[in-house]
């Protein structure tokens, strides 16, 4: 699925953004792109492009670790 977002090919539903800035312990605000984060802005576009697909990345590593936990 993030595969599908990243790509712009389709867009997460409320809920699941809204999970995936729970997990991530941002504001939903903030995950879409509406807080204001200087560090963030400030950032060459490569760089910025490459933390936002970091975080993306996240939920999933969250859910195989638990996975693997179990």
């Amino acid at each position: 699925m993030i595969g599908f977002y990243e790509r712009d090919e389709m867009k997460p539903s409320v809920e699941a953004a809204a999970n995936m800035a729970k997990i991530l312990e941002v504001s939903l605000d903030w995950l879409v792109g509406n807080a204001d984060f200087k560090e963030v802005d400030n950032l060459p576009s490569d760089d910025k492009t490459a933390s936002f697909c970091v975080i993306g990345e996240f939920p999933r590593d969250v859910k195989t670790k638990q996975a693997y936990a179990s």
